[in-house]
């Protein structure tokens, strides 16, 4: 198993590391294109300031710095210590700095969790002699980091300054190295000041969770984008996405693993075992964080909101010049679920007004060819769609046209598009084709996010409008902790209850279900039938018998009692031909529901993140089309509500072909029930309620699975 860091760690100081005051490198060599000359060429080339020690066998000096032959010879109290040795030598290295005092250590060398039990072993000993030492250890399996706000590249790459020059930056954090230094050069390609670029690799001590601390505390970064192939403390980082989104910095991951083979994938890449991915995803977008499926999408969104970082809970608005961009917008928006909202009245009077009389005022909005002449009228029209309350952002989709027209937008579009208060994106089509020097500067001096693709600047914007509304979630959210509901007697040892037991705690929960009782006879039962009315059901009860359908354990439509009588019989003998060892507790005599809208509601607890719900159309509609919602187990009404619009099969909430509506605010209230009591038993591992039947005035839970303590009971 991949080394998997408690949620309690010691918080080590990560000021230590990413901002030391001494370093040494154990390995340097005069040899240029080795890793130990690397790092040393980078902290020259940085103007590094703090003191520098050097460990080599080979060389006295070098680049007229002295060098000792030996860890041990180095002087106590160093910050940082740079690996630069095979991993052979890299745990008795690490002993001795331990001695030492030295504060922290990256470790380049592989062969550690990522290759096999022997190299988990391997990790655990570092991490086990890290720890002893008071470590805070990079890596393994790394590529270091580079803090361009304090001018500490800790890297076997060669990089070049690149100052912030007192701007706030974007911070970078990954697992992978590769994909540590493709977001920072990415950033770098466009721009974008970043404050730190770490690569975590194995994150035998130190990981994600503690750069991402880092980087909510520090004045200078306003956004963080994450590389996450495994979030080894999930609560941890959860609690620092709450903390982020306080702060009001956006962070934007990218985290593979939604398939098989991604997930075995990054097993070998970097020791990491993926958790439920999903589950994973609904819980971190509840806090806030913006979890994208491709690196364009983290590089253009990130961009995004570091300029933006409190975007409104609105859809976005696209103006070009041409008809086929507002045709083309229109079909794409739709395809991936971005909201281009009617404009209000006066702002479409006041676009009536500006535009010509062959101009349509809509959104999209083909303002056609009128630039040409008054280039400074475009500035006008973005003032005016940016201040329609329905608009939450804008994408601007261009031509960059002959000289004469790049250096009108740079004059008016360019000022424009700066000056917006909410997220405004340039994006200028035509792919490569080089644009003129003067308008590329302007451009880049403005700090308007720039895209040569509209479809990348569309897709980001439908990320920044999900994530200005899941700020609004975030608040409308149930904070208060919801009172335990008893459970009707001690957990089962299979921790399973019977379907009796279940819905007695899911009726004192809130959770409407149909009068019924457990009868241990068949005269009990037709006492109970009598009762509660004819025709009822009759259900096997024993904790044992999760499904009972499949032993013949269920008899519906029993009109009387000579109907029940033989149904009980039937029943019996059936369950007994399946299961001849079982026990039954009794059978559940239960009113019949009158047919209506079968839906499926669920929970479960995941064992590191949390627990989540489950809503969606049940029968058919679950097995054909999977057409159900995850969201997270606080989630308001109102946004549950939401949540059923958004399925596939929605339609039928309301009737379709003469049927009636149903009770939406009632399955809502259900949901939220079942939210509730996953938040407050902890216990409770899955409940599972299929069907909940809708109809126009109310629901009914008609069966129900309520599991209790761990896993292995959770998946009976």
């Amino acid at each position: 198993m991949s080394q998997s860091l408690p949620e309690a760690a010691v918080v080590l100081p990560v000021e230590r590391v990413l901002k030391p005051r001494s370093i040494a490198i154990v390995g340097a060599s005069a040899d240029p294109r080795s890793f130990g000359n690397f790092v040393l060429q980078n902290l020259e080339r940085f103007g590094y300031a703090g003191a520098i020690h050097l460990v080599s066998r080979s060389s006295q000096e070098i680049n007229g710095r002295p060098c000792v032959n030996s860890v041990g010879a180095l002087p106590e109290g160093i910050d940082l210590a740079v690996l630069c040795i095979p991993e052979a030598g890299v745990l008795d290295t690490v002993r001795t700095l331990g001695a030492l005092g030295t504060g922290a250590a990256v470790i380049f060398a592989s062969g550690y969790a990522e290759a096999g039990e022997e190299g988990r072993a391997k990790q655990r000993a570092l991490t086990e002699a890290a720890n002893a030492a008071g470590i805070a250890l990079i890596g393994p399996n790394c590529m270091g980091f580079a803090n361009f706000e304090e001018g500490v590249p800790v890297t076997f790459e060669a990089l070049a300054p690149y100052p912030c020059a007192g701007r706030k930056g974007v911070g970078v954090v990954a697992q992978s190295g590769a994909m540590a230094a493709n977001l920072r050069d990415a950033f770098m390609g466009r721009g974008q000041p970043i404050t730190a670029a770490v690569s975590t690799g194995n994150e035998a001590v130190l990981g994600i969770e503690d750069y991402l601390a880092w980087f909510v505390a520090d004045a200078q970064t306003s956004a963080i984008a994450v590389y996450a192939e495994q979030v080894r403390r999930p609560q941890t980082f959860l609690t620092l996405a709450r903390e982020a989104r306080a702060a009001g910095k956006p962070i934007v991951m990218l985290m593979p693993g939604k398939s098989a083979r991604a997930r075995e994938a990054a097993q070998s890449h970097t020791g990491a075992l993926a958790g439920d991915h999903t589950t994973a995803s609904v819980l971190l977008a509840r806090e806030g964080v913006v979890v994208v499926d491709s690196l364009d999408e983290l590089f253009d969104t990130t961009t995004i909101l570091a300029r933006f970082p409190v975007p409104p809970a609105a859809g976005t608005a696209v103006m070009t010049a041409s008809g086929a961009v507002k045709n083309i917008t229109l079909d794409f928006a739709d395809d991936i679920g971005l909201s281009l909202p009617q404009l209000t009245e006066p702002t479409l009077k006041k676009l009536t007004e500006l535009l010509p009389d062959f101009a349509v005022a809509d959104n999209p909005l083909d303002y056609t060819t009128i630039g040409v002449r008054n280039p400074g009228l475009i500035g006008e029209l973005i003032d005016t769609v940016l201040a329609d309350p329905n608009i939450g952002s804008l994408v601007l989709s261009i031509m960059g046209g002959p000289s004469i027209a790049q250096r009108d937008k740079a004059d008016h579009l360019v000022p424009a598009l700066a000056r917006a208060t909410k997220p405004a994106v340039l994006a200028v089509m035509g792919d490569n084709n080089a644009l003129e020097p003067f308008f590329v500067e302007a451009i880049a001096e403005s700090g308007v996010p720039f895209f040569r693709s509209p479809d990348r600047a569309l897709r980001a914007c439908a990320r920044v409008a999900a994530y200005g509304e899941s700020l609004q979630r975030a608040e409308r959210a149930q904070t208060v902790q919801p009172a335990a509901i008893a459970l009707p007697c001690p957990v089962p040892a299979n921790g399973i209850y019977a379907e009796y037991q279940g819905k007695q705690w899911l009726a004192a929960a809130g959770l409407p279900v149909p009068p019924g009782r457990l009868a241990k006879s068949i005269d009990e039962a037709i006492r109970i039938a009598e009762e509660i009315g004819y025709p009822v059901v009759l259900k096997a009860q024993a904790s044992e018998l999760p499904h009972k359908s499949d032993v013949g354990g269920v008899v519906v439509g029993l009109a009387d009692a000579n109907a029940l009588r033989s149904g009980w019989d039937k029943l019996h003998a059936s369950v007994a031909s399946h299961r001849p060892e079982l026990t039954l507790d009794g059978a559940l005599v239960e009113a019949m529901g009158p047919r209506g809208l079968e839906l499926v509601v669920g929970a479960k607890r995941d064992a590191e993140w949390g627990p989540v719900v489950l809503v969606g159309l049940g029968g058919i509609w679950i097995e054909a089309l999977k057409d159900v919602r995850l969201i997270p187990a606080d989630m308001a009404e109102a946004d549950i509500v939401a949540e059923l619009r958004r399925l596939k099969a929605s339609a039928l909430l309301d009737g379709v072909r003469g049927a009636a509506g149903v009770d939406v605010a009632a399955i809502a209230k259900a949901v939220a029930a079942i939210g509730a009591q996953m938040r407050a038993n902890v216990q409770i591992t899955e409940i599972d309620v299929n069907p909940l039947v809708a109809y126009p005035d109310r629901v009914l839970a008609l069966d129900a699975l309520v599991v209790c303590g761990g896993r292995d009971a959770a998946h009976h």
